[in-house]
């Protein structure tokens, strides 16, 4: 059985046939998610969607895409809700950067850093966005104690990159990017980075893999992610199942 450990179904995208996508997602051998929420007008919901999935973790995060709708308050929310520690809650995120937007680096760099506090006090690990904004993201983590590391989600850099991830405690999502032969330098980088940094993801509804764009993507596309991560490391899939799901436990600690 697998965990998709980036997956938005939360949002309105899956609203109208949430149960069949747990259905298909279960039959598919994906019987565990990670949420992480964009905002803060999601995180009200995500403990009742924990109590009706049992298998639904989560996490509380401020997108960079949404911050024009967030301020201060908004980090004083996420500290309350932190406190209450609800049950499924595994993670701080989806935070980060992005320069490829109108948002200015400023705000999102200051928005960024309250959560990594945030993650660093109450002892979570984050899961972070990078686009377009390598350098200033990994100077920033670098500058945190980050107790929980974290998760580079929707990994698409160079080998060289990645590995100053790993060595401030993080993992790497790996997702439909690696499906598209045009990825090439990630494809090279997750053939040799070492299989106990690696996270098996979809992002959906976003980031369709290769032969299905223009579709929604769900968690049970995820197999064919896993199928791909074999064929390019060369290692049968019952390995990196094993691998990847000890991963995850040890990064999200679902039991706890």
């Amino acid at each position: 059985m697998l965990t998709d450990t980036h997956i938005h179904l939360d949002l309105q995208e899956y609203a109208d046939d949430l149960p069949q996508v747990m259905a298909r997602s279960e039959a598919a051998g994906v019987d565990r998610w990670v949420v992480p929420a964009i905002g803060s007008s999601y995180w009200p919901a995500l403990p009742a969607l924990h109590q009706q999935y049992p298998g639904l973790y989560y996490a509380f995060g401020l997108h960079p895409w949404f911050l024009a709708q967030e301020n201060d308050s908004s980090i004083a929310e996420l500290e309350r809700f932190l406190q209450q520690r609800p049950a499924g809650l595994v993670a701080i995120g989806e935070c980060g950067l992005d320069g490829a937007i109108d948002v200015p680096m400023s705000l999102q760099i200051d928005m960024l850093e309250k959560q990594l506090v945030l993650a660093s006090q109450y002892q979570l690990p984050v899961i972070l966005h990078c686009r377009k904004a390598y350098n200033e993201l990994l100077r920033i983590v670098k500058q945190y104690s980050l107790p929980r590391g974290g998760v580079w989600h929707a990994f698409s850099g160079s080998r060289q990159q990645a590995e100053q991830f790993i060595e401030l405690g993080f993992m790497l999502g790996i997702g439909g990017v690696i499906t598209y032969e045009r990825a090439e330098k990630t494809r090279k980088a997750v053939a040799k980075l070492p299989v106990e940094s690696l996270l098996l993801e979809t992002d959906g509804p976003t980031m369709p893999l290769a032969g299905r764009q223009g579709e929604r993507n769900e968690p049970a596309y995820l197999p064919e992610v896993l199928q791909e991560l074999s064929l390019l490391r060369g290692s049968a899939p019952e390995a990196l199942i094993r691998q990847t799901e000890l991963n995850a436990e040890k990064m999200f600690r679902f039991s706890c």
